[in-house]
């Protein structure tokens, strides 16, 4: 015998998932999701059926005294002044029906909020009345039947039904979806700093399709940058094995003026292959870390002054910064060495922000450069030689190498005129 199922039963049977591992999930989640739906929702309407029976019974309370003054003094003089203090007091507006009759019909609310009416209007007054919570959007209209005719009596709705309920609930779900915009623009911004991200897409399709394409750039980029650090790895590998030739065929030679102008030579495209890969390396697969900043900068100081500059680091020892200490360390000796380079004198301070994060002002005495040309000095392989001395070992990567490290860490490098009358350069990290 063949058994059957009603149509609703069917198109479940036809949706439901088809592997054991997806119905066992569905099994243990299922009713993990009803009741917490169904917990949600007895708690509001508790809370909702509690304040609204509140409300109403101080709305009903109002409608008794109206009632009461109106009873006291029917006159046409007595409901004037109960009219005017009702409405300058209690936002009340009453309009008596001479021989008027309470209507038959109205239009039941929803939820129940027509119950707690009735209820509290009941116990406060003895007298027929009627009431439509529907009628008007921002009102409630009360009727109740006096001598010689009909109170009438409309109150703001939301001085009896807690209108806000609603609110809070929307609020709730979209708080909801907005917090999955928020993680991902977190994950973006964590990206740009060269931090690891662990991000799933959640939420609304829209926002599953951007974070989706978030993580597919994300992936696009790390492969470009991985494939050009490995090209340039390899190139700066081919090169320094006849470089390594060339170097040990001049320690052989005959010493003279021309062996040593190669052995300079050979030093400078050493050195040249060194800023290629660094610059393409990039900061690498180094974590951040808590680190002080004044050793770092101590360290960077004690070889610009072996170059033979004057150095002057001022530094608070407590000051801190979450950085790659290795990379931070090459932006700050490419800063502090091109200072000391330019200039005899080199001022270096490090302070705290007021939006706490951690400044570094770089200042030397050297020729500068002028302020229209301050963005050109960081284009890689740029050579100020008008505004600058000649860097005989340099290829113009010092200052976007600088740049490169201080915006993986969020932060980035300025330039600006000097108070020891050359140039200074700013270097600005997060907190």
């Amino acid at each position: 015998m063949k058994l059957r199922f009603p149509p609703l039963l069917r198109m479940l049977k036809r949706r439901a998932p088809t592997t054991l591992y997806a119905r066992s999930l569905l099994i243990i989640v299922l009713p993990i999701a009803l009741m917490q739906i169904i917990v949600t929702w007895l708690f509001f309407d508790a809370y909702w059926r509690q304040v609204n029976a509140h409300m109403t019974e101080g709305l009903a309370g109002e409608v008794a005294w109206v009632m009461q003054g109106y009873e006291a003094d029917p006159t046409a003089a007595g409901l004037k002044r109960l009219s005017d203090r009702a409405e300058q007091s209690l936002d009340l507006s009453i309009i008596f029906q001479p021989n008027g009759q309470l209507p038959t019909k109205r239009h039941r609310a929803l939820f129940g909020i027509d119950r707690a009416m009735r209820r509290a209007l009941s116990d406060r007054i003895d007298a027929p009345f009627w009431f439509d919570t529907t009628r008007y959007p921002g009102y409630v209209d009360i009727r109740v039947k006096v001598s010689h005719g009909v109170l009438r009596i409309i109150a703001p709705r939301d001085r009896a039904f807690a209108t806000q309920a609603s609110s809070f609930i929307l609020y709730l779900f979209v708080r909801n979806q907005v917090r999955a915009i928020e993680r991902l623009a977190a994950a973006a911004d964590a990206f740009g700093r060269g931090a690891e991200i662990a991000f799933k897409p959640y939420g609304a399709k829209e926002v599953r399709q951007a974070a989706q394409a978030f993580l597919a750039m994300k992936n696009r980029i790390q492969r470009y940058v991985e494939q050009r650090t490995a090209l340039l790895a390899s190139v700066s590998h081919d090169l320094r094995t006849p470089l390594t030739r060339l170097k040990l065929e001049l320690a052989l030679a005959e010493p003279g003026a021309r062996v040593e102008a190669m052995k300079a030579d050979l030093a400078e495209m050493e050195h040249m292959i060194d800023e290629y890969l660094a610059f393409a390396r990039g900061e690498g697969g180094e974590a951040l870390e808590r680190a002080p900043i004044a050793p770092l900068l101590s360290e960077v100081a004690e070889g610009a002054a072996r170059a033979g500059a004057e150095v002057r680091v001022d530094a608070d020892q407590d000051l801190a910064a979450s950085i790659r200490p290795n990379a931070m360390k090459r932006a700050l000796a490419n800063l502090i060495m091109n200072a000391a380079e330019h200039g005899e004198h080199v001022a270096v301070a490090a302070r705290r922000t007021p939006a706490g994060g951690v400044e570094i002002l770089i200042d030397d005495d050297g020729p500068g450069i002028a302020p229209e040309r301050f963005e050109e000095a960081f284009a890689p392989f740029a050579r100020l030689d008008a505004a600058r001395n000649q860097n005989e070992k340099g290829v113009g990567l010092g200052l976007a190498i600088a740049r490169d490290v201080a915006r993986g860490h969020g932060g980035e490098v300025t330039l600006d005129r000097s108070p020891l009358g050359g140039l200074r350069a700013v270097l600005r990290l997060p907190g």
